[in-house]
Protein backbone atom coordinates (compact mmCIF):
# COMPACT_ATOMS: atom_id res chain seq x y z
CA UNK A 1 0.00 0.00 0.00
CA UNK A 2 1.66 3.16 -1.04
CA UNK A 3 1.27 6.39 0.94
CA UNK A 4 -0.96 9.78 0.12
CA UNK A 5 0.59 11.58 -2.78
CA UNK A 6 1.95 14.64 -1.45
CA UNK A 7 1.63 16.74 -4.90
CA UNK A 8 -0.61 15.95 -7.62
CA UNK A 9 -0.21 16.65 -11.36
CA UNK A 10 -2.18 18.95 -12.59
CA UNK A 11 -4.28 18.95 -15.59
CA UNK A 12 -1.90 19.73 -18.60
CA UNK A 13 -3.04 21.28 -21.11
CA UNK A 14 -3.16 20.20 -24.78
CA UNK A 15 0.31 22.10 -25.74
CA UNK A 16 2.47 20.65 -22.51
CA UNK A 17 1.23 17.11 -23.68
CA UNK A 18 1.90 17.31 -27.03
CA UNK A 19 5.45 18.38 -25.81
CA UNK A 20 6.06 15.91 -22.97
CA UNK A 21 4.82 13.02 -25.71
CA UNK A 22 7.51 14.60 -28.03
CA UNK A 23 10.26 14.73 -25.69
CA UNK A 24 9.31 10.79 -23.97
CA UNK A 25 10.02 9.50 -28.17
CA UNK A 26 12.84 11.66 -28.84
CA UNK A 27 15.77 10.09 -29.85
CA UNK A 28 18.06 13.10 -29.54
CA UNK A 29 17.21 14.74 -26.15
CA UNK A 30 19.49 14.59 -23.08
CA UNK A 31 18.18 10.89 -21.58
CA UNK A 32 17.03 12.63 -18.35
CA UNK A 33 14.73 15.03 -20.10
CA UNK A 34 12.85 12.04 -21.96
CA UNK A 35 13.01 10.53 -18.60
CA UNK A 36 11.38 12.93 -17.04
CA UNK A 37 8.86 13.65 -19.52
CA UNK A 38 7.74 9.75 -19.82
CA UNK A 39 7.65 10.03 -15.99
CA UNK A 40 5.24 12.91 -16.33
CA UNK A 41 3.14 11.14 -18.98
CA UNK A 42 2.82 8.04 -16.41
CA UNK A 43 1.88 9.90 -13.89
CA UNK A 44 -1.10 11.66 -15.85
CA UNK A 45 -2.28 8.58 -16.81
CA UNK A 46 -2.35 7.25 -13.16
CA UNK A 47 0.37 5.59 -12.39
CA UNK A 48 1.35 5.47 -9.22
CA UNK A 49 4.32 7.59 -7.91
CA UNK A 50 6.83 4.59 -7.56
CA UNK A 51 5.23 2.60 -10.85
CA UNK A 52 6.56 5.64 -12.81
CA UNK A 53 9.48 5.91 -10.91
CA UNK A 54 10.86 2.42 -11.68
CA UNK A 55 9.07 2.30 -15.57
CA UNK A 56 12.07 4.80 -15.86
CA UNK A 57 14.42 3.10 -13.98
CA UNK A 58 13.98 5.13 -10.56
CA UNK A 59 14.54 3.29 -7.41
CA UNK A 60 11.31 5.09 -5.28
CA UNK A 61 9.08 7.37 -6.10
CA UNK A 62 10.11 10.77 -4.34
CA UNK A 63 11.80 11.98 -6.94
CA UNK A 64 9.00 11.94 -8.95
CA UNK A 65 6.79 13.86 -6.34
CA UNK A 66 9.34 16.40 -6.57
CA UNK A 67 9.23 16.75 -10.22
CA UNK A 68 5.31 16.97 -10.14
CA UNK A 69 5.68 19.29 -7.52
CA UNK A 70 8.21 21.60 -9.90
CA UNK A 71 6.38 20.78 -12.99
CA UNK A 72 3.00 22.31 -11.27
CA UNK A 73 5.12 25.47 -10.65
CA UNK A 74 7.23 25.80 -13.43
CA UNK A 75 5.63 23.97 -16.20
CA UNK A 76 7.89 21.97 -19.07
CA UNK A 77 10.96 23.64 -17.31
CA UNK A 78 11.36 21.22 -15.09
CA UNK A 79 12.34 18.91 -17.68
CA UNK A 80 15.89 20.60 -17.43
CA UNK A 81 17.71 19.76 -14.57
CA UNK A 82 18.63 22.45 -12.18
CA UNK A 83 21.79 23.30 -10.38
CA UNK A 84 22.68 19.82 -9.06
CA UNK A 85 24.74 21.08 -5.89
CA UNK A 86 28.57 22.08 -5.08
CA UNK A 87 28.92 25.95 -4.24
CA UNK A 88 27.07 28.93 -5.80
CA UNK A 89 28.83 30.94 -8.39
CA UNK A 90 30.88 33.34 -6.33
CA UNK A 91 31.42 35.75 -9.39
CA UNK A 92 27.90 37.76 -10.95
CA UNK A 93 27.38 39.45 -14.08
CA UNK A 94 29.62 42.60 -13.11
CA UNK A 95 32.83 40.53 -12.22
CA UNK A 96 32.34 38.49 -15.75
CA UNK A 97 31.86 41.32 -17.97
CA UNK A 98 35.15 42.79 -16.47
CA UNK A 99 36.60 39.34 -17.16
CA UNK A 100 35.40 39.88 -20.95
CA UNK A 101 36.69 43.49 -20.92
CA UNK A 102 39.79 42.74 -19.72
CA UNK A 103 40.21 39.89 -22.68
CA UNK A 104 38.80 42.60 -25.52
CA UNK A 105 41.72 44.75 -24.07
CA UNK A 106 45.14 44.33 -26.33
CA UNK A 107 47.46 43.20 -23.74
CA UNK A 108 51.02 45.39 -24.20
CA UNK A 109 54.20 43.91 -23.07
CA UNK A 110 55.00 46.26 -21.16
CA UNK A 111 52.65 46.53 -18.86
CA UNK A 112 51.36 43.36 -19.18
CA UNK A 113 54.58 41.20 -20.22
CA UNK A 114 52.78 39.25 -23.14
CA UNK A 115 51.50 39.60 -26.63
CA UNK A 116 48.99 37.40 -26.11
CA UNK A 117 46.24 36.73 -23.37
CA UNK A 118 47.23 33.13 -21.23
CA UNK A 119 45.03 32.38 -18.29
CA UNK A 120 47.41 32.89 -16.05
CA UNK A 121 48.40 36.09 -17.81
CA UNK A 122 44.66 37.25 -17.88
CA UNK A 123 44.54 36.23 -13.96
CA UNK A 124 47.65 38.00 -12.83
CA UNK A 125 46.33 41.41 -15.09
CA UNK A 126 42.58 40.98 -13.15
CA UNK A 127 44.20 40.24 -10.00
CA UNK A 128 46.49 43.39 -10.03
CA UNK A 129 44.24 45.93 -11.32
CA UNK A 130 42.94 48.45 -9.57
CA UNK A 131 39.11 47.31 -10.32
CA UNK A 132 39.90 44.01 -11.00
CA UNK A 133 39.46 40.64 -8.79
CA UNK A 134 41.87 40.01 -6.56
CA UNK A 135 41.09 35.94 -6.07
CA UNK A 136 39.82 35.01 -9.45
CA UNK A 137 40.82 31.55 -10.39
CA UNK A 138 42.20 30.75 -13.88
CA UNK A 139 39.13 27.83 -14.14
CA UNK A 140 36.36 30.50 -13.53
CA UNK A 141 38.14 32.55 -16.35
CA UNK A 142 38.16 29.62 -18.31
CA UNK A 143 34.52 29.32 -17.85
CA UNK A 144 33.30 32.48 -18.55
CA UNK A 145 35.56 32.99 -21.65
CA UNK A 146 33.96 29.86 -22.59
CA UNK A 147 29.98 31.03 -21.66
CA UNK A 148 30.76 34.20 -24.03
CA UNK A 149 31.79 32.11 -27.06
CA UNK A 150 35.14 32.13 -26.50
CA UNK A 151 37.20 29.30 -27.45
CA UNK A 152 41.35 28.54 -27.25
CA UNK A 153 42.97 28.51 -30.54
CA UNK A 154 45.93 26.69 -31.82
CA UNK A 155 48.16 29.74 -31.68
CA UNK A 156 47.76 29.69 -28.11
CA UNK A 157 45.32 32.52 -28.18
CA UNK A 158 41.67 33.16 -27.02
CA UNK A 159 39.32 34.06 -29.90
CA UNK A 160 35.34 35.26 -29.89
CA UNK A 161 33.87 32.25 -32.15
CA UNK A 162 31.56 32.44 -35.12
CA UNK A 163 33.49 36.36 -35.79
CA UNK A 164 36.16 36.56 -38.09
CA UNK A 165 38.22 39.08 -39.81
CA UNK A 166 37.61 39.95 -43.60
CA UNK A 167 40.11 42.02 -45.32
CA UNK A 168 38.15 43.85 -48.28
CA UNK A 169 39.21 46.33 -50.78
CA UNK A 170 37.77 49.18 -48.36
CA UNK A 171 39.42 47.74 -44.94
CA UNK A 172 39.10 45.37 -42.81
CA UNK A 173 35.66 43.93 -41.68
CA UNK A 174 34.08 41.71 -38.82
CA UNK A 175 31.73 39.43 -39.77
CA UNK A 176 29.58 37.08 -37.88
CA UNK A 177 28.13 33.62 -37.89
CA UNK A 178 24.42 34.28 -37.66
CA UNK A 179 24.07 30.63 -36.57
CA UNK A 180 27.00 30.68 -33.84
CA UNK A 181 24.69 30.21 -30.84
CA UNK A 182 23.00 27.07 -32.79
CA UNK A 183 26.25 25.46 -32.97
CA UNK A 184 26.92 26.20 -29.33
CA UNK A 185 27.76 23.00 -27.05
CA UNK A 186 25.65 23.39 -23.78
Amino acid sequence: MSRRKGHVLRILDENERVELERMAQSDSAPAEWVRRAKALLLVEQGAEYLAAARAVGRRNGDGISALVERFNAEGLKALIPGHGGGPERTYQQAERERILAEVKRAPSVEEDGTATWSLSTLQASLRHATDGLPKVSTWTIRQVLQEAGYRYQRDRTWCQTGQVVRMRKSGSVVVEDADRDAKKKP
